[in-house]
């Protein structure tokens, strides 16, 4: 393969009359947004109609499921005009494409496996696996092709289409019979061979949930020590060194996540988003533990995600999670499963909502210019009625005190409302290139992404960059901390935003010095919890060390 060609600091874009450096100027965004606007009245006038009294009303009066209805409709829209502006239509096909190929498995565990093949008893697996064998032979599956999911989930369909086409037939019709026979060998051949197959996607079945007061499941190894408890040793997971040890979920595992779901936004049921609320009194429900099932504390389209991302619109999925969480690569996986907790499926396994958000980022970030385009659908969304570009500087500027997550999401909205911003943290903060972030005082362009993989490093290689409080030197290796840095550098290629790290607020910098320095507004975003001290006798004495002190030296040292 030819190197790609080397991508310039500024360059035209997909949608005539805009360039790169447009992306990065509130008044040429609305002229996007205009654009955006002109080409749905275009594809589909009764849609544009329909947006544009949306955006009228901003919303009141409209029901959810209407609310969810017209977002499901708009984000397509937004996901081609993003797609062909940087020029990824083709790449953004191929992942439409490549998901609906892989709804074929999901298909046949819901047809095939769950309704018909778990419930066939099989006393001779041999047999079985033979019979099952030359059946699939009969259908042009042979050799490698009986070990790959898709191939033998696209025969086996078939065969049920086949079946489906002659139900109208009498029972005793000869080619019904035969089918319904083979279906039956077929079935046979599955119980046969499940557990060889516990990597396909399609024998994984949700288990119900453990007594919610033993979560944990924990042995007792020692009979002279009752009180030694350990895990399962099958569940364990060796750590060698400081590399990310959890690489998230496949594709495909986060398919067949999002095939589980039961997409309740049409019934206004989104309790992942909304909460649990009894039926009756109307009153958030608590589980087993006593907490409340609120749901997402951002109210995020969940559902509706889960739809654009089941129909391969990575995009358009992307764009409706930005709508109400545009910091999203600080939340997902490892990070908040409020969401999981109030899933509908409360006796057995949830959804696993944040593995499915991270992996809407993921897949976007593999694009071409992936990076650009997240970074462009937290500033520029018309999804967002309210806020579908960024306001131009209004002259106030606002001093962020704090630069974890709270922090850094509220800078993000502050500069879309049009205020300068300057970030403060106590941490060491180490600056980004000027290639990356720009320097937009002397002119310098952020240089364009397209490569998401040129900005990747392994934890046990990557800097600290200090960006991003606890979720910097608080989490542990489990999460990917790179997603930091996403959201750091997408922070600081806004023109009226400044991050300076080493600063103590009351200290280095008082309350007085920045209203001196001209500041209009102070936000206090310095976190909300009291460390945890550990009730030890000694635990103070020399030598004993607090994991948050141990965490904070790393990260300094």
């Amino acid at each position: 393969m030819a190197p790609a060609e080397p991508v310039q600091d500024n360059f035209d874009l997909g949608i005539p009359g805009f360039t790169y450096a447009d992306l990065y100027r509130p008044e040429r965004l609305r002229a996007l947004f205009e654009r955006w606007r002109e080409l749905l009245g275009e594809s589909d006038a009764a849609l544009a109609a329909r947006y544009d009294g949306w955006r009228a009303t901003q919303g009141e009066g409209l029901s959810p499921e209407a609310l969810s209805e017209i977002l499901v409709e708009i984000a397509p829209h937004v996901s081609r005009f993003v797609a062909r502006l940087f020029q990824v239509e083709k790449e953004w096909d191929l992942e439409r494409h490549a998901v609906q190929d892989e709804l074929i498995v999901f298909r046949f565990k819901d047809e095939f496996v769950k309704r018909r093949a778990i419930k066939r008893t099989v006393t001779d697996f041999k047999q079985a696996r033979v019979e099952g064998d030359l059946a699939l032979t009969r259908l042009g599956v042979t050799g490698a092709a009986l070990d790959d999911e898709r191939t033998v989930a696209r025969a086996i369909c078939g065969v049920l289409d086949r079946e489906t086409a002659l139900k109208k037939r009498p029972v005793d019709d000869p080619e019904l019979v035969a089918v319904r026979a083979e279906l039956a060998v077929l079935e046979a051949w599955m119980v046969a061979r499940k557990p060889e197959l516990h990597h396909w996607m399609s024998v994984h079945l949700p288990h119900a949930l453990p007594d919610a007061l033993h979560l944990v499941e924990l042995k007792r190894p020692s009979e002279k020590m009752p009180e030694l408890i350990v895990g399962p040793t099958e569940k364990r997971r060796a750590r060698d060194g400081f590399k990310l040890t959890d690489r998230r979920m496949s594709p495909s595992e986060v398919l067949a996540q999002v095939d589980y779901c039961l997409y309740c936004h049409d019934r206004d049921k989104d309790s992942c988003a909304k909460g649990l609320h009894d039926a009756k009194t109307h009153e958030v429900k608590k589980n087993a533990l006593g907490v409340e099932l609120n749901g997402c504390p951002l109210d995020e389209k969940i559902s509706e995600m889960h739809l654009l991302k089941r129909r391969g619109d990575a995009l358009g999925a992307l764009a409706l999670i930005c709508l109400d969480n545009p910091m999203l690569p600080g939340t997902g996986h490892r990070i908040c499963n409020d969401c999981m907790k109030a899933c509908v499926y409360q006796k057995q396994e949830p959804v696993n909502i944040p593995q499915i958000e991270t992996g809407v980022l993921t897949d976007a970030l593999k694009l071409p210019f992936g990076f650009e385009i997240y970074g462009l659908l937290t500033r520029w969304n018309p999804l967002n009625v309210r806020r579908p570009y960024p306001l131009p500087y209004r002259g106030e500027d606002v001093l962020v005190v704090g630069l974890g997550p709270a922090g850094y999401t509220l800078a993000h909205h502050l500069l879309n409302e049009g205020f300068g911003v300057v970030g403060i943290d106590g941490l060491k903060i180490e600056p980004l290139p000027t290639t990356l972030a720009g320097d937009f005082e002397r002119g310098i362009l952020p240089k364009p992404v397209r490569d998401f993989g040129e900005l990747y490093g392994e934890l046990d290689e990557r800097i600290l960059l200090g960006f991003g409080g606890v979720s910097e030197y608080g989490i542990t290796v489990r999460w990917d901390k790179n997603f930091l840095t996403v959201v750091y550098a997408t922070l600081a290629r806004r023109e009226t935003f400044r991050v300076y790290g080493g600063v103590r607020f009351g200290g280095t910098l008082t309350l007085d010095d920045a209203w001196a320095f001209g500041f209009d507004h102070v936000a206090i975003a310095v976190g909300a919890g009291k460390p945890t001290i550990i009730d030890v006798k000694n635990n103070l004495m020399r030598g004993i060390r607090k994991a948050s002190d141990f965490l904070m030296a790393l990260q300094l040292t």
